[in-house]
């Protein structure tokens, strides 16, 4: 998220895809400058990164034993400069990037060039994924992608249309116990603000109401729901411990909150059948 200027409020009120998706790609173009020269160095070219503590691919092993991942088919959604992708290519992978955001898919172009591992992307939405069914084993959204979009339920419903059977959908998200608090680091953002089961979508807009950002609030249990009405079985939830020494703050995420809540959770599902 940018920086909210004076003429930007925030408020709390329903809205639609369509807005949102308009409203989250101009944000992000606005903001992928500043957030690959900020995280950049974190995330590193060719890394595997699943929030901000820290915690990489090759340690959770959410999608597996990294040794069996050559040859597999990946979709990337909310890719952003594909270093996640871009990861799994160098484990022997194939992988493609997704992304709303054509400023975010430059840089990742950029990146391609730099390293010389190539991630192939496109400019599209999670709710009607450009592939045809069975198009993929894994499918996986590396840190809050996935709270842009409205229509999560269009969203879970395209990526079981375009993963194979026994396909892994991997995802993590801000932990929404999140919801609940101030998007603060110190110690203000220990304090109960709002009601975690309040489901109502937070929006910075204009002064003619015209949206500029928007993220939407789902609880464990919607997520799980959601999952489970598109035919996923539930394999894993992570809910991964600040690390010892870990001392970077990025937004609201930092080592002091960071001790005592969780601020991300990572959810493993997959489809019923055998990955051949």
């Amino acid at each position: 998220m940018t920086t909210t200027p004076d003429s930007v409020r925030p408020v709390r009120r329903p809205v639609s895809e369509e807005a949102s998706r308009r409203a989250n790609r101009a944000d992000w173009d606005a903001y992928a400058d500043e957030y690959q020269r900020t995280h950049g160095d974190f995330l590193g070219d060719v890394g595997f990164v699943w929030g901000p503590e820290g915690h990489r691919e090759a340690e959770l092993q959410a999608l597996g034993d990294p040794g069996r991942l050559a040859g597999r088919g990946v979709l990337e959604l909310g890719s952003g400069a594909g270093q996640c992708s871009r990861w799994l290519v160098a484990q022997g992978a194939t992988a493609v990037g997704l992304d709303l955001s054509e400023r975010q898919l430059q840089h990742s172009r950029r990146i391609d060039e730099g390293t010389g591992i190539a991630v192939p992307s496109v400019c599209a939405t999670a709710t009607d994924l450009p592939f045809a069914p069975d198009s993929f084993d894994i499918v996986f959204s590396s840190f809050g992608a996935l709270q842009f979009v409205a229509d999560a339920d269009l969203m879970v419903a395209a990526v079981a249309r375009v993963l194979r059977p026994g396909g892994t959908f991997a995802f993590s998200i801000t932990h929404p116990i999140r919801w609940s608090m101030p998007d603060d680091p110190g110690p203000e953002g220990l304090k109960i603000a709002s009601c975690y089961w309040d489901r109502t979508p937070y929006v910075e807009e204009d002064e003619d109401g015209t949206p500029r950002y928007v993220e939407h609030h789902r609880t464990l249990g919607d997520w799980v729901a959601l999952l489970s009405d598109a035919g996923f079985c539930l394999r894993a939830l992570l809910e991964p411990q600040w690390p010892e020494g870990h001392e970077r703050v990025w937004g609201g995420w930092g080592p002091l909150r960071g001790r005592l809540v969780p601020g991300t959770a990572i959810f493993v599902a997959g489809l019923p059948g055998t990955v051949t």
